[in-house]
């Protein structure tokens, strides 16, 4: 899940604590060349009023003023957006289709803990899967794992997925921490950034990113890693990495990697296992150097390279396969 995703349910909340009812879309299936993949979310209220995304906005601007003009009053509703002449009265730009499920949320106690529980959910560690009933008769949540498919449909409903949403933890500041931080953001990453100093603290200036005056290593140990979770190390600072490092391997983080040269990073291993309390099995989980040889040179160069490779990963390709 995109950290958009959470900020959706926030929203949701919010509104039906208020008392509105808030329509929540979630896309089911693409089609050739679509912009969101499935189990992308947006959510709207009657006043037209929206947070999320479908597609590259044309989707999003058709729902709203069809919602707008007294549609989508049951309580759930599949809608297919491009394609042919059944489908919804707009094709996209990109050629391709997308089907969304819509459901009509009213502010009542059902409703806000379904919400609830989807918020608790895209911030904790485990992955529930939400079945909707297609005829609007009810809906509940289920175990999950992150191996099962985020859709899938049964004769009378569909089930989706849900996880912790994307999280990157940057331990330390330094020339990299700020577009590594741009990045994940553009992403769909939550980025936190840890460290203890001051000075870097006072001239790191990313809007939207959190920024704890701890050490990482103290931050990831008290809870700050589940497995949809980036731990990347920054500093070339050992005091910060390395401990950032010991910790990061004992959590669920599916990308765990340290900056640093090809002989620095040999440096660091043997540190890690001689002194640092480490296995190899352990060593071996984290990327050093970090991110793709892409031969980059400048800060930028560096967290694209890293980015890449954390999204590499979360898509489950092997580097060989790129």
């Amino acid at each position: 899940m995109h950290h958009l995703d959470l900020q959706v349910i926030e929203r949701a909340l919010k509104w039906a604590n208020q008392g509105l009812t808030v329509w929540l879309c979630t896309v089911l299936k693409t089609f050739g060349s679509a912009p969101r993949e499935p189990g992308a979310m947006l959510v709207a209220c009657s006043t037209g009023d929206y947070l999320g995304s479908l597609s590259g906005g044309c989707v999003e601007e058709d729902f709203i003023a069809r919602l707008q003009e007294g549609e989508f009053n049951e309580p759930v509703q599949r809608v297919r957006y491009g394609g042919d002449a059944g489908s919804a009265n707009i094709r996209l730009p990109c050629g391709g289709r997308l089907e969304v499920l819509v459901e009509r949320l009213a502010p009542n106690t059902e409703n806000l803990t379904h919400l609830e529980v989807m918020h608790a959910t895209l911030l904790g560690r485990q992955p529930l899967t939400r079945c909707i009933t297609l005829d609007g008769s009810g809906k509940r949540f289920n175990p999950s794992n992150n191996t099962e498919p985020t859709i899938t449909f049964d004769t009378d409903s569909v089930n989706i997925r849900i996880g912790p949403a994307l999280r990157l933890i940057i331990a330390g500041i330094s020339s990299v921490s700020a577009p590594c931080a741009l990045f994940a953001q553009t992403l769909g990453f939550e980025v936190i950034v840890c460290d203890p100093r001051d000075e870097p603290r006072q001239n790191f200036a990313v809007a939207g990113v959190e920024v704890q005056a701890v050490l990482p290593s103290v931050f990831i140990a008290s809870g700050g890693c589940h497995a949809n979770t980036a731990v990347v190390a920054l500093t070339h600072d050992p005091r910060i990495d390395d401990l950032a490092m010991i910790e990061a391997v004992r959590t669920e983080a599916f990308y765990i990697g340290v900056m640093g040269s090809q002989q620095t990073s040999q440096q660091r291993a043997e540190r890690l296992l001689r002194s640092g309390g480490l296995t190899e099995s352990q060593v071996a989980r984290i990327a050093m150097p970090i991110g793709l040889n892409l031969g980059s040179k400048t800060p930028a160069e560096i967290a694209l390279a890293v980015m890449a490779d954390i999204v590499r990963l979360s898509r489950g390709k092997e580097r060989h396969a790129l």
